[in-house]
């Protein structure tokens, strides 16, 4: 059974209270969070007062995915603000064992994120220090973008790597994620199933959870 993170990017900004209610309701196994700076991603989303906010409402783990140049600065600040999960870029990290330290230093669970370009390689010498490692299948930005297919490869190679490296890191999966999608991904290896549109634009937001959550490999 797959685990859900829907991200609150596509839930409708002016009624926060009400989407996080029915993620409270929902089978959600995780709220997804991305915070965008405008420079390393070309969007800007929301910040600490936001998440501090949703913090006090939501009851599902908030798992924060940092789309910003030198996240290590900011790590205690999120660790406070009531991440449960934080997620750095690989692509922004040049010391990325020192980052991962100083989230785990935290108490927080560590993940990192590679977008769709980044080889899955390049984690060879992390994977086992990770909780959770987040791949891109769209590029980062804006919600509502299409798959990009060569992400199932790179959901087999780095299940490969992890079954390898004796890691225990989960494998998560953002962009253009909907039942079809969210099928060929978890047949592949993927444990959490990052969906925006599909859940918050869906008649029945707790009947789409409902939906993904019941995704199983053939």
């Amino acid at each position: 059974m797959a685990k859900v993170s829907p991200s609150l990017l596509s839930a409708d900004f002016a009624a926060l209270g009400k989407d996080i209610e029915m993620i409270n309701r929902s089978e959600t196994d995780y709220l997804h969070l991305d915070i965008m700076d405008g420079v390393f991603v070309p969007n800007i989303s929301f910040g600490f007062p936001v998440i501090e906010s949703i913090k006090d409402l939501c009851k599902k783990p908030l798992d924060v995915h940092l789309m910003i140049v030198e996240p290590g600065k900011f790590v205690s600040r999120f660790a406070k603000a009531g991440a449960s999960i934080i997620n750095v870029h690989y692509e922004t990290c040049p010391h990325l064992h020192r980052t991962i330290q100083s989230i785990k230093n935290e108490g927080v669970k560590a993940a990192v994120t590679l977008n769709p370009h980044t080889p899955v390689c390049l984690l060879q010498d992390i994977v086992r220090d990770v909780d959770m490692v987040l791949l891109m299948s769209v590029n980062p930005g804006f919600g509502g973008q299409k798959f990009i297919e060569g992400c199932l490869d790179k959901v087999s190679e780095l299940k490969e790597l992890i079954l390898r490296k004796n890691s225990q890191a989960e494998i998560e999966v953002d962009g253009g994620v909907n039942l079809e999608t969210g099928k060929a991904l978890v047949e592949r290896g993927a444990d959490v199933l990052v969906a925006g549109n599909y859940v918050f634009k869906s008649p029945d937001p707790v009947a789409a959870i409902a939906a993904l959550k019941r995704l199983v490999s053939d």
